[in-house]
């Protein structure tokens, strides 16, 4: 579960939002037509993941979405 604390950490949140504004930038800025929107889309949810605290991922290994109670696990 190595990936999924990270992602739940403060430093993974931080990923998930640089991750998620990079996405939206190249998908408004560089990419044209329906690709970048669809990209762009995309970006917005790890944005909003990191911004949340939650994780999406968590759920599909039988632990919750939150971020918090994620991290009060491992303690």
């Amino acid at each position: 579960m190595g990936l999924i604390d990270f992602l739940a950490s403060m430093n993974g949140r931080i990923v998930r939002i640089v991750a998620g504004i990079v996405l939206i930038a190249v998908g408004l800025l560089v990419l044209e037509d329906t690709a970048g929107i669809v990209v762009a889309i995309i970006g917005a949810l790890p944005l909003l993941a990191g911004l949340f605290d939650f994780c999406l991922f968590a759920p599909l290994f039988g632990l919750p979405l939150s971020g918090r109670q994620i991290r009060s696990r491992t303690r």
